[in-house]
């Protein structure tokens, strides 16, 4: 059997070394990915640095980064790693930005840690474990109205089909605004999951599943008691086609406005 707390602590271990790496630098230069899309040269180095750490105590797991591809593994087990989630913000000199290793199992999600250096907080959590923020346990909100929750929608799609891919983003913004307290768009998928994990925000709806974004907040946020589910309603997991994260007393109201959303 998989041992999710050792391989949760080698995680930890993994991007202690990324946060430093990243706190110690400038971004350096910028390389464009496509449209108003980048990597910083902090990125790469952070993403080779990871990968060859855990490819040195972890060799039979497979590895995914971001920036650099793929390394295969001997079995099931997967590390998926974005260097710097957020890296516009980055850049930018936000704050609002992190460091986020998720460890798949086949398509599921088993364990995930996420770093966001310039907050001060990091997320722990593995399967049948439960969920943490700085070694203190979370657990997703208890909001039971629409109206008094706080919901992350977006981030707006840039590049090819963009304003096709938008549609259902302000499709479901206009049916919000009437029903939530308030929206919000932070600019990192990592961030919005651990927010949902420790009842900070409500919802959070990304109209993507990109592995790297949201493997380690989707584990965090599912052991913090918060419903994640694809677009269906169907468990979350990498072969998604969407990530939404519900507190579960806002899901049954919730999950059909997102639906009409992507119908309209």
């Amino acid at each position: 059997m998989t041992d999710l707390r050792r391989l949760l602590e080698i995680a930890e271990g993994a991007v202690a070394i990324a946060a430093d790496l990243v706190e110690s630098r400038e971004p350096g230069a910028l390389h464009a990915k496509g449209d108003r899309d980048m990597a910083s040269d902090t990125d790469i180095a952070v993403e080779q640095a990871v990968r060859e750490h855990l490819a040195k105590v972890t060799p039979e797991i497979a590895f995914l980064g971001e920036e650099e591809g793929a390394r295969p593994g001997e079995g099931q087990l997967s590390w998926v790693l974005d260097p710097i989630d957020g890296t516009v913000n980055y850049v930018h000199g936000v704050p609002l930005w992190g460091i986020s290793l998720g460890l798949v199992d086949g398509n599921r999600q088993v364990a995930g840690v996420l770093d966001f250096p310039m907050l001060g907080t990091r997320y722990l959590a593995a399967d049948g474990l439960g969920a943490t923020r700085n070694a203190e346990t979370i657990q997703a909100a208890k909001t039971t109205e629409l109206s008094e929750a706080l919901v992350m929608a977006g981030d707006f799609a840039v590049g090819e089909n963009a304003a096709e891919k938008n549609r259902a983003r302000f499709a479901l913004i206009e049916l919000l605004v009437p029903r939530v307290q308030r929206i919000r768009m932070l600019g990192t998928a990592a961030l919005h999951l651990a927010l949902v994990a420790d009842g900070s925000l409500d919802a959070a709806v990304m109209f993507s599943n990109k592995p790297w974004d949201t493997s380690a907040g989707a584990v965090i946020a599912r052991e913090a008691g918060a419903v994640v589910v694809d677009l269906d309603g169907s468990p979350h997991d990498v072969a998604s086609s969407v990530t939404i994260a519900l507190a579960p007393g806002i899901a049954e109201d919730l999950l059909p406005l997102i639906q009409q959303a992507v119908k309209d």
